[in-house]
């Protein structure tokens, strides 16, 4: 069996799989052990540009940023972006080859499968050790034809797997012995252990079922995480359903407002935000009323179209120039940029049917969306203050002015997006403007924020809460048996 991968599979998606192989890469990076994370298919919309140019998802990021590495596209060389709920944009070695719909990626997987075994080749040529993570769970019946993202990528590389459920949904042991009820023998003979996540409450309790759990299955429980509340860890794809890290906020703060949009991506913008004391951030969904604000930001969206349409629907054109009209300010990024145009063209039908759309005509601006992605990780200035700002840009529209406006950033490689004349609406294709304190205060600030002196170190929150789940592993889990299926005692022998 490869003893050098070890894979992370769940018995639901949002059992845990993410934060474990997140955990693990720090915990094993503390020990000196180069160690790299791997997820041969991600589904998302939360995705970053790579060190070589690619796009990869989020969450695989923040695991190559917990094992002290830059991302790269190897650690998730297939990447699938949903544009309907039937099909989606195929992303290979961080570029997109085509959008698909399912029963059409279906046939394609033993094409991508060669690119994850080539990927996983050369991570394993690379580091000591890789952990992979699994995709939703491997007894998904009506997928495992083909299978490239949980058991089929396992059996592939003969590699072990720990499979981790979530407790804090219920019927966690019927999640566990069901789970493996449905696989194979061969898939249930590489199953080495099972992880309990999300655990609150005397673990005294448990322990019968544990103890049960291991006589049923013959395989042992590795340990029991508990509820880490307060935890912030960048979420995968789903919008976040849990209070849980927003920090209290100052009785006088600032109200800001994200339509959630159906096909919303690369929300993770707003995380800066939503840990900020003197900010109030809010994701209003479908049907909910549109509370007052001092700032509404459009967000990013994979098929600007179809959302644009939603916003209309949903009584957000009128609210956001009645938000306006009183001195609200407006910010929008990427595909929430492209909606505060005139019009946006998509001839090839590259997020849907061909055709045009009315934007909300904030700028005199056109978008295009073309087949070429535009791929950049920047740093500049914020024309607004002069600030540093850094960030990624990942976009198939081309926006073309025709009026000069100032912008909304100055690159080394240019400039990025526009300012509205009367100074009420910025907008334009950086991702990440919160990320930096600096560049946070500063448009904070412009959005009416007084005194913003508390914008809190980002990164700096991010990599305590990975140590915090770094140090879980060794409070809670059997380190001696995950010692065992590394095979870590080779490395100093």
């Amino acid at each position: 069996m490869n003893t050098q991968t070890l894979m992370i599979q769940g018995t639901t998606s949002d059992a845990g799989k993410s934060m474990l192989v997140t955990a693990l890469c720090r915990w094993l990076s503390r020990q000196g052990i180069r160690v790299a994370p791997f997820k041969p298919q991600n589904m998302a919309l939360n995705s970053v540009v790579s060190i070589n140019g690619g796009e990869i998802g989020r969450s695989q990021a923040v695991q190559a940023f917990a094992a002290g590495l830059s991302p790269h596209t190897d650690m998730n060389p297939v990447l699938l972006k949903p544009n309907t709920d039937k099909s989606a944009q195929v992303i290979i070695h961080g570029h997109a080859v085509s959008n698909m719909p399912a029963h059409s990626f279906h046939h394609y997987k033993p094409i991508a499968m060669r690119a994850v075994l080539e990927s996983h080749a050369r991570l394993a040529a690379q580091y000591d050790r890789i952990i992979v993570e699994g995709a939703g769970s491997p007894a998904e019946i009506n997928l495992r034809a083909n299978d490239i993202a949980n058991m089929g990528f396992a059996e592939a590389v003969d590699c072990p797997v720990i499979l981790i459920a979530d407790i804090d949904r219920g019927g966690v042991f019927a999640h566990l012995v069901g789970t493996l009820a449905l696989l194979s023998e061969s898939e249930k003979a590489r199953v080495k252990g099972f992880i309990i996540n999300r655990f609150r409450g005397d673990i005294a309790l448990l322990k019968p079922g544990l103890d049960w759990l291991e006589e049923y299955t013959g395989k042992p429980v590795l340990g029991v995480l508990p509820y880490l509340q307060g935890l912030h860890l960048e979420a995968e794809d789903a919008l976040p359903h849990t209070p849980d890290f927003i920090a209290p906020v100052e009785q006088k703060c600032l109200q800001v407002i994200v339509p959630a949009l159906p096909r919303i991506s690369n929300h993770t913008d707003f995380d800066p935000l939503r840990l900020h004391p003197q900010v109030n951030l809010q994701f209003v969904g479908p049907g909910e009323a549109i509370p007052a604000a001092d700032l509404i930001i459009l967000p990013g969206s994979k098929s600007v179209r179809a959302d644009l349409d939603w916003l209309r629907k949903q009584g957000w054109v009128l609210a956001i120039r009645r938000h306006l009209r009183y001195g609200g300010k407006l910010i929008g990024i990427c595909g929430g940029f492209q909606m505060l145009g005139k019009l946006i063209h998509d001839p090839a039908g590259l997020e849907g049917e061909s055709g045009s759309s009315q934007g909300l005509a904030f700028f005199d601006m056109q978008t295009t969306l073309r087949p070429d992605k535009l791929l950049r990780n920047v740093q500049g200035t914020l024309a607004c203050s002069g600030t540093s700002v850094t960030g990624y840009e990942i976009h198939n529209g081309v926006s073309v002015f025709n009026k000069e406006y100032r912008p909304m950033a100055y690159f080394l490689q240019g400039t990025d997006g526009a300012m509205s004349e009367d100074g009420l609406i910025m907008g334009g294709y950086l991702h990440g403007l919160f990320e930096s304190s600096d560049a946070c205060s500063a448009l904070l600030n412009w959005a009416g924020l007084e005194n913003c002196s508390q914008t809190p170190n980002y990164r700096a929150i991010c990599d305590a809460a990975i140590n915090r789940l770094a140090d879980s592993i060794d409070q809670y889990l059997d380190t001696r048996q995950l010692n065992q299926l590394l095979h870590l005692n080779s490395l100093s022998a």
